[in-house]
């Protein structure tokens, strides 16, 4: 028998294997290789390390997913894909899905530093919005591209228009700010820091120099609040002018005062929000000179609460006298007709603004945000 022949005999005996490059099961082609499933490192982050899929097609030895699957490994997946090994092993996506070093989540609020994305390695090439994205709780950086809240607590010379008169600053707020921002404004006349914060169980008696709250039950404004409020957000506090008064409901004494600062500044804090102290609005009173002088108390014990919390602090209580100066206000008779400066920028008193000059306070405190290099100012238009 010939070599041929020999050879024609031994595969009809033994027979060769049939050839599959497909691993284990499903569609026979190589395809494009990915590296990883759809999300990422989860809780601190968004969604995921890969793509759609992993080093596997659809069937395979793999399954539905790979290593991580919803958990704290992973994303929707982890790190693998659809399929692990056999099938079609490629999959959509390259090496990372929407990824950033952020997200949504714990660390970051509505954008750590990574806007709506996580710890990936790409996606459609590196993912959404990259590292420029909002800082978490201690606020070193901001994300002008995220949706935030910007919370005011006062009382009426921040208090949204009661008619004509009284305008509070805060009323006038929001315009100032681009498309990402809501201006949520509960600054509320007359009350005290106390009285803001536990409304009606602040009751008329007065043990050891300070009003009883009784049941200390916060009022419904500040519980709303701190419900709504998300990491990422800003709390304004200014109070000031009610709180030196004599009598309970409103007073609250100097030490008590700082206390309650730092009681709000630290549950901003905790929700991931970010708290700015400032002192209250001067009144207007001219003496013989045409320089107005802060005239408000408690601004030492509010510097001593931002410093304490670790929170900026805006001194309006000067900003705005240096305003009333430098308008021309003093010295004169305070004339507070409808077609006079003064009677332009505040009601028929000396504390409360007309719109006109509510507006040019929230312009002072805009430009501090600025001046002190606070990370709001990124959301100023």
């Amino acid at each position: 028998m010939n070599a041929k022949a020999r050879l024609l005999a031994l595969v009809v005996t033994v027979g060769l294997p049939t050839l599959v490059m497909g691993g284990c099961g499903g569609d026979t082609s190589v395809g494009p290789l990915a590296t990883g499933g759809a999300p990422a490192s989860h809780p601190d982050g968004g969604t995921a390390t890969g793509g759609t899929s992993s080093t596997g097609g659809s069937p395979g030895t793999g399954g539905i997913a790979a290593t991580g699957g919803d958990g704290t490994g992973g994303g929707d997946l982890g790190s693998g894909g659809a399929v692990v090994i056999g099938g079609n092993s490629g999959g959509n996506s390259g090496g990372g899905g929407n990824s950033g070093t952020g997200g949504t989540a714990t660390d970051g609020g509505i954008a750590s530093t990574g806007g709506n994305r996580d710890a990936g390695a790409g996606g459609a090439t590196t993912g959404d919005a990259g590292s420029s994205g909002g800082a978490g709780p201690d606020g070193a950086t901001t994300n002008p591209g995220g949706k935030i809240t910007v919370w005011l607590s006062g009382d009426s010379t921040m208090q949204p228009c009661d008619g004509a008169c009284p305008c509070g600053w805060g009323s006038q707020f929001q315009p100032l700010f681009n498309s990402d921002v809501t201006v949520v404004n509960a600054g509320v006349g007359g009350r005290s820091i106390q009285t803001w914060l536990y409304e009606s169980s602040v009751t008329n008696s007065m043990s050891g120099g300070e009003c009883v709250v009784n049941p200390k039950t916060y009022a419904s404004r500040w519980q709303d609040m701190l419900t709504r409020m998300k990491a990422g957000d800003y709390l304004l506090i200014e109070f000031g002018i009610n709180d030196g008064d004599s009598t309970c409901p409103r007073h609250v004494g100097t030490a008590l005062f700082q206390t309650y600062l730092g009681t709000m500044a630290a549950a901003a804090q905790q929700k991931g929000a970010h708290a700015i102290l400032l002192t209250s609005t001067s009144s207007i009173a001219c003496g013989n000179g045409a320089t107005v002088s802060p005239n408000r108390a408690f601004g030492p014990q509010t510097m001593a609460a931002a410093t304490a919390n670790n929170v900026p602090m805006i001194d309006l209580t000067r900003l705005s006298a240096d305003l009333y100066t430098r308008l021309g206000f003093c010295p004169g008779s305070l004339n507070y007709g409808s077609t006079s400066p003064v009677g332009k920028f505040f009601c028929a008193d000396h504390t409360h603004f007309e719109a006109a000059g509510a507006a040019q306070i929230a312009g002072v405190v805009a430009k501090a945000l600025r001046d002190q290099n606070i990370p709001l100012a990124t959301y100023l238009k």
